[in-house]
């Protein structure tokens, strides 16, 4: 049991919070004001603090003033608030044993307050703030991100995220399993590299004889994922025609597996991943409507690197700490080859920024202070200048650039025909009828 403060001048959501706190098992007391909950500071010691930064007579941060005055650093303080970015606002001037929550306030959330075994961010040494266990970043559009992660992670429901290839997209579906303190394994999957004949016995297992090569009982993914996460990469490189296979599960939570008459029950969620837009799963005959509104419960993109370059310095500052701490090396990158990082377009996402520091880890001189990158940054993927722009030179129709256009608008836009038309000036109508003539005179 835990001695609780409740600071928060709205009576129905005090109301409402001290009943849920109490079935708990927690002793609550509250205060509608900061000269109130100052007050029962005073007079009374407590395990935590939840705090509305909007109050009557001042703010919330008044409240953290007394804490601190009262030699009470001790205290576990929980904000209440519309967005998670006050979170750093808060941890500046307190430090490091603040949380925060969103209302509406959920039984779960409430519970998940008082495990202390989850620690939702971790700082290198060189003060780089990890969230949410695994995530890295301090753009507008990450904490947006963190703040739908915490959101889905206290509800069972499916995740399917989408982003394009290098952004993370796995290690966001660890935050999701982290985060949501369920008792399970974190099971990942790449549907990509199954083969067709093994497919179904690498998701839901099979019995010993049941095909040549069985040669005992072998649990599938979703098994192992038991009270867990099951992360299925690449999902929409299954075959279709075996798709009906995985609906099947996710609507009766049972697997049958090969060779086996017996269903098994399964209590898992279901967190997959895709590098194809919303679009491109409609018209790409990748993946089958039902299963797609069973995968996407909750849908989640992550932005790609190009999105949030003002988290490129923080990313590879702390890739570089990260290895550094391997290497036994103190290596720091310089403000110019910085701004050489910042005006790269990171076609490759976190991955290829990853890839561009552990390189110059190895190509740099021990005994120097500053990493040395490559001349030029890019690989055999990268989107070059000429893929990039179109090329205006003599000779060349109206129509030839036009096209050309198109297509390279398109292709900046990952395929989003309703954005491109927007960029292009043009209705989605007529940049359909384009795309239509340009197919139908190949």
């Amino acid at each position: 049991m835990a001695a609780v403060l409740l600071v928060d001048d709205d009576k129905g959501f005090c109301s409402v919070t001290t009943e849920l706190l109490g079935l708990l098992g927690h002793e609550v007391k509250t205060a509608d004001s900061v000269a109130s909950a100052t007050e029962l500071l005073k007079e009374s010691q407590f395990d935590r603090i939840l705090l509305d930064l909007m109050l009557p007579d001042g703010s919330g941060f008044n409240v953290l003033d007394t804490l601190a005055k009262e030699g009470l650093a001790h205290t576990q303080v929980t904000v209440i608030t519309g967005h998670p970015a006050v979170k750093n606002l808060v941890k500046s001037l307190y430090g490091p044993r603040v949380n925060y929550l969103i209302k509406p306030i959920t039984l779960e959330q409430l519970k998940s307050l008082f495990d202390d075994s989850v620690v939702e961010q971790t700082t290198s040494r060189d003060g780089i703030e990890k969230h949410l266990g695994f995530l890295v970043g301090e753009s507008k559009v990450m904490k947006d991100l963190y703040e739908m992660i915490v959101r889905v992670a206290n509800t069972p429901a499916n995740v399917m995220i989408m982003g394009e290839s290098g952004v993370g997209k796995e290690v966001v579906a660890n935050a999701i399993h982290h985060v949501s303190k369920c008792t399970g394994n974190f099971v990942a999957a790449n549907c990509g590299a199954f083969s067709r004949e093994l497919i179904g016995s690498e998701l839901f297992g099979h019995e010993k004889g049941s095909f040549t090569g069985a040669v005992a009982r072998k649990p599938g993914v979703f098994e192992q994922a038991e009270n867990g996460t099951l992360f299925l990469d690449e999902v929409t490189e299954m075959p279709v025609d075996l798709q009906p296979n995985l609906l099947r599960v996710l609507e009766t939570q049972t697997v049958v597996r090969l060779g086996a008459t017996k269903s098994i029950p399964i209590n898992c969620r279901v967190v997959s991943a895709t590098n194809r837009t919303e679009e491109q799963l409609a018209e790409g005959n990748c993946m089958r409507e039902d299963l797609y509104y069973r995968l996407a419960v909750f849908p989640l993109r992550i932005p790609s690197l190009r999105e949030r370059k003002e988290d490129v310095p923080v990313l590879a500052r702390y890739f570089i700490s990260e290895m550094n701490d391997s290497y036994g090396t103190g290596f720091a990158l310089s403000e110019e080859l910085m701004e050489q990082l910042m005006a790269y377009d990171w076609p490759g996402n976190v991955r290829e920024l990853r890839h561009t520091i552990h390189r110059a880890f190895i190509m740099s001189d021990p005994a120097g202070e500053f990493l040395q990158l490559p001349k030029h940054l890019g690989s055999p993927f990268s989107k070059t200048q000429k893929n990039s722009e179109p090329s205006l030179r003599s000779g060349r129709t109206i129509e030839e650039v036009e096209r050309e256009l198109i297509e390279v608008t398109l292709a900046d836009l990952d395929g989003d025909k309703k954005q491109a038309a927007q960029v292009l000036g043009i209705s989605l109508k007529t940049l359909y009828n384009r795309l239509n003539e340009y197919e139908s005179s190949e």
